[in-house]
């Protein structure tokens, strides 16, 4: 049976230890978080293994769209984030420049099995040299999520997503890593990898090519050559080459 508690947060920094979830003025609503392709490629820049699969159907989809604001200085862009997929404990969304060094910033939604399924919010930074997972201090808003059965999918901003010294229409440039994880309701198990997109410009919804589907482990993924910079305004640690 669906639950139809949607977890709704207007606006919010999230800051979290491993047992704890960031305090916010939270809401409650039976309105229904729906993800699908509607504008992929068009308004939209959608990213998904398998490929071409449905957010929307009840097959196994683990699926992300982004919609970037144009770059407004000093503020930078923001991504409206969907995010749709299968999992017992969490699906996330990863950021990075080069996913086999640095840190790849993760959002995190997740169910807590020890309290009937609902729904969470958290954000995380993988080292992406040795997978451990930080808690770590980031900006995001209209946070809404749903749990039914294993299916989870969420909707959220980050705002002020900015670019150090290289020109505004890179701002919006990174790679998407697309994971799964375990999750005992307090502690979050490692990011298994499942998808790595390669560098996509989120501005361009038809900048996605060929996906790179990587194996059902959390490995290492090829780097990649670019000098780039991006960082999420109130982040103590930023996304780094």
């Amino acid at each position: 049976m669906e639950r139809g508690l949607i977890l709704l947060v207007a606006a919010l920094v999230v800051y979290v230890t491993p047992s704890v979830q960031g305090t916010a003025h939270l809401s409650f609503s039976n309105a229904t978080v729906d993800i699908n392709r509607t504008g992929c490629g068009v308004s939209k820049l959608c990213v998904e293994t398998p490929n071409d699969c449905d957010p929307a159907g009840e097959s196994s989809c683990l699926f992300v769209s982004v919609i970037a604001t144009r770059p407004v200085a000093p503020n930078g862009a923001m991504l409206s984030i969907e995010l749709r997929g299968d999992s017992s404990g969490y699906v996330a969304l990863g950021l990075t420049v080069n996913a086999s060094e640095g840190a790849t910033q993760l959002f995190i939604c997740a169910q807590n099995s020890a309290n009937n399924g609902s729904f969470f919010f958290r954000t995380m930074d993988r080292n992406n040299s040795d997978a451990a997972l930080t808690p770590t201090e980031t900006r995001v808003n209209e946070i809404r999520g749903m749990v039914n059965g294993t299916m989870i999918k969420c909707e959220f901003n980050i705002p002020n997503v900015n670019a150090t010294n290289l020109r505004t229409s890179h701002v919006t440039t990174a790679s998407i890593l697309l994971g799964i994880g375990t999750s005992n309701g307090t502690a979050l198990g490692p990011f298994d990898i499942r998808l790595n997109s390669g560098l996509l410009n989120f501005a361009d919804p038809a900048a996605n090519v060929a996906n790179v589907t990587m194996p059902n482990s959390g490995g290492a993924v090829q780097p990649h050559a670019v000098l780039l910079l991006l960082s999420v305004l109130s982040l103590p640690v930023m996304l780094r080459a």
